[in-house]
């Protein structure tokens, strides 16, 4: 029988956009937990923000896709070396580009942005793979910027509130490893902005969350296999969750049938 993956971007999905509270959702968790669902954190968060979140909520040894899917982590392989992220500084640094990334901001600057607290707010900002910024330019000038970045190597993606910047790999890139490394499986994956759209598009049922405050995404393709929630954040999280554990159901029942 395949095993349920359920892979969730956090801020303005799992988490409230404002308050960054998952509470709401706490019955599609409990849910899934017994259901033996593997629920896998997918944000452009780093590894030392997203631990004390994935041990809260008792995720056990559930890799979790950091830093906008730069590098997917167990909770025994996080540690603090960052040669990647200072190679993407030392570049950036040679470009004459209006891009301010977390690395040219204090951490009162990423706390004011953001809205965490001081302590998390240095979380952030203790990058190891990626550098999530604000653009400060035209859209002429971010388009010759993407395209110096892409000769590098480097993509850039569009989140709910930056612009990060990485090598190569996305948050789809690390849910088809983690997929193949748990065959056979079942793929659920939410979201709420494009850096998340290419893995809700890749699950087997993906959910694109209501987020007010975030890129609008109104001509995403809504079909079958993709759903969007009336209700925002934490709440559509829920909602949708739950719906889909119907269907879990009574496919895992048709299937025993037939087993």
């Amino acid at each position: 029988m395949p095993r349920l993956l359920v892979f969730s971007d956090l801020d303005g999905t799992l988490l409230d956009h404002t308050t960054y509270s998952y509470a709401p959702a706490r019955p599609a968790l409990a849910a899934l937990r017994a259901r033996d669902a593997l629920v896998i954190l997918a944000s452009s968060k780093t590894a030392a923000e997203m631990l004390p979140l994935h041990q809260e909520l008792d995720l056990g040894a559930a890799p979790m896709i950091v830093e906008n899917g730069a590098a997917c982590l167990t909770p025994t392989e996080i540690d603090g070396r960052d040669t990647v992220y200072r190679k993407l500084r030392a570049l950036l640094s040679t470009l004459d580009a209006p891009f301010k990334g977390f690395g040219d901001m204090s951490v009162d600057e990423v706390a004011t942005l953001t809205g965490l607290p001081r302590p998390a707010a240095a979380r952030a900002k203790a990058r190891q793979f990626s550098e999530p910024g604000l653009w400060q330019g035209d859209a002429d000038q971010k388009a010759q910027f993407i395209a110096e970045l892409a000769q590098a190597g480097i993509t850039a993606q569009e989140g709910g509130r930056f612009l990060t910047l990485s090598y190569g790999a996305s948050k789809a890139d690390q849910m088809q490893r983690i997929c193949r490394q748990n065959a056979p499986c079942f793929t659920i994956a939410l979201g709420d902005a494009p850096n998340d759209a290419e893995m809700i598009a890749a699950a087997d049922r993906g959910v694109l969350v209501r987020n007010d405050h975030g890129p609008d995404l109104a001509d995403f393709p809504i079909g079958a296999r993709i759903s969007r929630t009336d209700l925002p954040g934490p709440e559509g999280w829920c909602a949708a969750i739950l719906r889909l554990l119907c269907d879990w159901d009574q496919y895992q029942k048709g299937a025993a049938r037939h087993g």
